[in-house]
């Protein structure tokens, strides 16, 4: 697969960077982010420049997503579901998905990208359930560029031994996951210690 991705990137450029991010981002299975590094690898050689691989990226993320929001909000859980089987879009695969929205909130459509399903399911599930468009496209865009900068960087440094970053990024990727789980469950449990102080102190002062 790294091999057919690089020479999908030697043939296409900085469209195929932009093509199978946006592909991702919307719900369709496909290697965006490694393509990302790829394309970044090969900005390290000279092939392509890094800053266009860089804003290809960006911009298939961030339209990627927003089409997935579009589906979210007009089309609802059942359109989603009733599609999405065709690609890989399971009930359980969406329920996981959506547990972390409601529970984080927005902070999630920043990081979400970071982790296999729910990078491909943000925008859909932000959709689903009604986020304001401006806030979900704030933080999108954010989390957008954080993930760009991030394994663009990456790519971009490993030049050469880019196929071995790629292969280790493959195996390891769950690792992700585990850091941004654990993240979020000790921001949510800072915020609830925080609430129920607050909640002590009205108390007190109002006895």
């Amino acid at each position: 697969m790294l091999a057919s991705l690089k020479s999908l990137v030697e043939q296409y450029g900085y469209l195929a960077v932009f093509l199978l991010v946006m592909v991702e981002d919307f719900g369709v299975p496909s290697p965006g982010e490694t393509v990302l590094v790829i394309g970044a690898g090969a900005a390290a050689t000279g092939m392509l420049n890094i800053w266009l691989v860089l804003l290809a990226a960006f911009l298939g993320a961030v339209i990627g997503d927003n089409i997935g929001y579009a589906v979210g909000r007009f089309g609802g859980r059942p359109l989603v579901l009733r599609v999405g089987s065709h690609v890989g879009i399971t009930a359980t695969r969406f329920d996981y998905a959506e547990s972390f929205f409601r529970r984080f909130g927005e902070a999630i459509v920043m990081f979400a990208r970071f982790v296999e399903i729910l990078r491909q399911l943000n925008g859909i599930i932000a959709g689903v359930l009604g986020m304001h468009w401006a806030r979900f496209l704030a933080y999108n865009a954010l989390g957008a560029a954080l993930w760009v900068g991030a394994w663009g960087a990456v790519g971009y440094f490993a030049g050469e031994h880019i196929h071995q970053v790629s292969a280790w990024f493959a195996r390891f990727s769950w690792l992700a996951l585990v850091l941004l789980v654990g993240a979020l469950v000790v921001a949510w449990l800072v915020h609830r210690r925080r609430a129920a102080s607050a909640d002590e102190r009205a108390a007190s002062d109002e006895g």
